[in-house]
């Protein structure tokens, strides 16, 4: 199958790079794999950064199908380029939701676990591939082999959070969570800073889910000041159709805005509304959609950053340090004018596969428009995160150092062994994995 050739970015719309994608069917992939020099597979595109794009692309869209859903024991099957989206629709009406879930639903399970994707209930059910039963991956010399906790282990660990580079994920089978409902009980409390947030998290870890926004232009005793969100599944009692999906009409950004659209000035307005708006203690009852997925209504948010894109700095902190070191975070940002629109804080729980981002600690993740002199505050983001032990998500990343990526990931040589012993020639490469030389 011929290629298109196209100019692609990730949803941070940076970097772009000129690519052959493929949509090759599974049975004449392995000689795409030794024809080219290098590449890596692709679904929606949902990353931020380069970790997913390379010249030679193989895109995983075409592989969708649900081979099998088990309605009693809620375990499913199915191909690397089935959406969260997609599963949720079948599974929600049977009573089943997806274990852990990121803030949008518009990622494949291929990439979902590469990225070893957490959610906002990682403090108690760890990332997506604790869930994960085993995976179907082709390796570069063509071979299909399985992979689980007790098949090719080492294998598993290194491709649970793996990037893509220790072969292309063709399949997978994961548990499901039981649900009596398609929504979700919230509480939200308000917090004037950061030390106050940080209890309210500690103080709330028996609760299921929990997300808090933060102000991050806010300085002095209200540096950090939150809107910490908690969930729990609802039950069906009082709904009369508990199961039915909301199907909600969705808008869309058209262009691409003008730069000065999210300046200080609009984001500091913004923040001070958003936080004003909520209520303390303030109870409701939402569809799962409005609790996990609020910017999925929004059509290419993406384009509110403007044509030269974004990154999202996605950093976590050991606990101990984290309080201190997010306050440090939260100043430099403060002070630099660059508020982030959108400013997210979770709770994370303890260490995950080689390569999964999370650890014991906090994460905080911040947009940060494109410009020459970000890079220069991303650079002093990284030197606190790096004082404090800490690291940053793959996922997210497109501008990290190799030293970076050393010093934060420990398990970093157990994964570079494995993969040379599967890929010994390098065939599954990133522009990411280029970078900073993981080979």
């Amino acid at each position: 199958m011929d290629p298109i050739r196209v100019k692609l970015a990730n949803w941070g719309l940076y970097p772009w790079v000129d690519a052959r994608v493929y949509s090759t069917p599974i049975t004449r992939l392995a000689p795409l794999i030794k024809e080219t020099s290098s590449l890596i597979a692709r679904g929606l595109g949902r990353s931020y950064g380069d970790s997913s794009l390379n010249t030679v692309i193989w895109s995983s869209l075409n592989e969708t199908q649900i081979t099998e859903f088990n309605r009693e024991t809620g375990v499913i099957r199915c191909g690397a380029g089935a959406s969260l989206a997609h599963i949720l629709n079948v599974t929600v009406p049977s009573g089943w939701f997806l274990p852990v879930t990121p803030g949008t639903k518009f990622i494949t399970v291929g990439g979902a676990i590469a990225s070893d994707v957490h959610g906002k209930n990682h403090h108690q059910s760890g990332g997506f591939c604790q869930h994960v039963h085993w995976i179907k991956l082709m390796l570069a010399n063509g071979e299909i082999v399985m992979c689980s906790r007790s098949e090719n282990a080492d294998l598993f660990s290194a491709t649970c959070g793996g990037m893509g580079l220790t072969g292309i994920i063709l399949e997978a089978a994961f548990q499901l969570i039981p649900i009596e409902s398609a929504y979700i009980s919230q509480t939200q409390l308000k917090l004037p800073n950061i030390d106050a947030a940080i209890d309210a998290f500690e103080a709330t870890r028996e609760v299921t889910y929990s997300v808090a926004w933060i102000d991050c232009l806010a300085t002095g005793n209200q540096l950090g000041r939150s809107i910490l969100f908690l969930g729990e599944h609802a039950p069906s009692v009082g709904l009369s159709t508990p199961l039915a999906i909301p199907h909600k009409r969705a808008f869309r950004i058209p262009f691409y805005f003008p730069g000065f659209a999210l300046s200080r000035w609009s984001v500091k307005l913004f923040n001070a509304v958003f936080f004003h708006r909520h209520k303390d203690g303030q109870k409701s009852t939402i569809d799962y959609d409005q609790f996990f997925y609020p910017l999925d209504k929004i059509l290419h948010w993406n384009r509110m950053y403007g044509r030269r894109g974004f990154t999202q700095y996605q950093c976590v902190l050991p606990k101990a340090d984290a309080r201190n070191g997010l306050k440090e975070i939260l100043s430099e940002l403060a002070a630099s004018g660059e508020g982030s629109f959108l400013a997210v804080l979770k709770l994370l729980g303890k260490e995950d596969f080689w390569l999964s981002f999370p650890m014991e600690g906090y994460t905080l993740a911040l947009d940060i428009p494109i410009k020459p002199k970000n890079f220069e505050l991303m650079d002093r983001l990284d030197a606190i995160v790096r004082r404090y032990g800490g690291r940053l998500y793959l996922s997210k990343d497109s501008r990290m150092s190799p030293e970076m990526m050393t010093q934060g990931y420990p398990n970093l040589e157990k994964f570079i062994t494995v993969k040379r012993g599967v890929d010994p020639h390098h065939y599954f490469q990133s522009l990411q994995s280029k970078r900073l030389g993981i080979q």
